[in-house]
């Protein structure tokens, strides 16, 4: 692998060191490269990693079997790449598994950051706005998402930060990357990007023990009126919630807002999944719906932060998943999805947008 990317980190459970020896089967089976640090790890890891093939196809005679809603389909994914030692990680590097996330009282009660925390969050937003930038550089046409995921998570590894997707429930990649009827947790894979399709980024950055999280929807190269007219929308109804964030506002108005503009608009407003509370934990306290008169508690508080990340369909609002992954989420009928995410503080006089585009953030392909 290119030293200007990063390593991939040894496939071996108990082995987080950097990887380039591939298993020989994988080779032939013509599956995603698995990695290895040495042939002792990969001798000592066999008996695990040989039910990874039989596991395999299992997983391609699914998708022969499965009925996809619309016309894209999965390439193969590659090994998760390599985190340096010296950077701070997750409860979930090694295990897949954020235990003490689930268990935190942050599940249940909104905290208000300190100033002390806010700072590092901005860090960590500076971070994750960067980072997107980067991937935003990357895409064109040709271009696979697995190629994207790179950039990325060089960049975030670069600034001394961990991308917060990686293994998160045992997810393979630092970047989630939503293509045409994905709805959102597209895993990056070896399908290149074809002029016409649209694709969301979405980064989350793990940094000073705090995380971010944002996403943007981009063209590549032609699209239709169709698909402008939806991700335009889609940018637009996290504009109008965002304007309506303020001490005392309360959690369930979000979605009152972008449900009434995006009905207007002849849209649907995916309803299962929600923006979320975001900091200490990658997920917590609030929960908050996009679509309207949803019963979401509590109101905003000045140290409040949180993302609202609504996801725009063109056609039904329903969406099942792809099993065979058992994280991609794609619209039930096929149509095309868009969305826009940002990190809000709430502030004593408003919001701060943490994740806020810059000046030097390269241009949306609308009028903003």
């Amino acid at each position: 692998m290119d030293s200007a990317i990063g390593t991939y980190i040894c496939q071996t459970i108990d082995c987080s060191k950097p990887a380039t020896l591939q298993c020989p089967t994988c080779i032939k089976m013509a599956l995603a490269p698995a990695y290895f640090c040495d042939q002792e790890c990969f001798k000592r890891y066999w008996p695990i990693h040989k039910t990874f093939h039989k596991k395999q196809e299992e997983q391609d005679e699914q998708k022969n079997k499965f009925k996809f809603t619309g016309p894209l389909r999965p390439g193969k994914i590659s090994a998760r790449l390599f985190v340096p030692d010296h950077i701070k990680k997750p409860e979930w590097y090694l295990s897949g598994q954020p235990t003490e996330e689930m268990k935190s009282k942050l599940q249940q009660v909104v905290d208000c950051k300190t100033p002390e925390d806010i700072q590092k969050m901005r860090e960590c937003a500076a971070i994750g706005r960067g980072a997107l930038d980067a991937g935003h550089s990357a895409v064109k046409a040709g271009v696979t998402t697995d190629e994207i995921d790179k950039v990325v998570h060089k960049y975030i590894i670069d600034h001394d930060a961990y991308p917060s997707p990686l293994n998160y429930n045992g997810f393979k990649k630092s970047l989630c990357t939503s293509v045409n009827e994905v709805i959102c947790h597209g895993i990056p894979d070896d399908r290149p990007l074809e002029n016409g399709d649209i694709v969301n980024l979405d980064v989350s950055v793990y940094f000073k023990g705090f995380h971010i999280d944002l996403n943007e929807t981009y063209f590549v190269g032609e699209v239709s009126e169709s698909s402008k007219f939806l991700v335009e929308k889609a940018y637009n109804c996290l504009q109008k919630a965002i304007e309506i964030c303020k001490p005392g506002t309360m959690y369930r108005d979000v979605g009152n807002i972008i449900e009434k503009y995006i009905t207007e608009n002849g849209l649907a407003v995916n309803r299962t999944y929600c923006g979320h509370g975001v900091g200490q934990l990658f997920h917590c306290a609030p929960t908050i719906p996009h679509y309207g008169k949803n019963k979401a508690p509590g109101f905003m508080k000045p140290g409040h932060t949180f993302t609202i990340e609504p996801m725009i369909n063109q056609g039904t609002h329903q969406d099942i998943l792809w099993t065979f992954d058992n994280w991609t989420a794609v619209t039930a009928d096929g149509q095309r999805s868009a969305q826009f995410e940002h990190t809000l503080l709430i502030t004593e006089g408003g919001c701060e947008v943490l994740t806020a585009r810059l000046p030097t953030s390269p241009p949306l392909d609308f009028k903003i």
